[in-house]
């Protein structure tokens, strides 16, 4: 798996996955290779998700100081 893809790569890349396993159509091996990229790259969206609700956490901290 290619380490920089984006949020939207992964999640692309994520879906494809989901798509290929609910088809049953492939060899055991390569079901179990694509779950475990799925599986990594499900960790890696969800440390994107909980960046960006940090960021947007602090965003909005700081807007709401200046404010005051």
């Amino acid at each position: 798996m290619e380490q920089n893809k984006t949020f939207q790569q992964s999640l692309h890349r994520l879906e494809t996955i989901v798509n290929e396993l609910e088809k049953n159509e492939i060899e055991l091996e390569q079901a179990m290779q694509l779950f475990e990229e799925g599986l990594q790259l499900a960790l890696s969206c969800e440390q994107s998700l909980k960046s960006f609700e940090n960021k947007a956490a602090s965003l909005l901290k700081s807007y709401q100081e200046a404010q005051s």
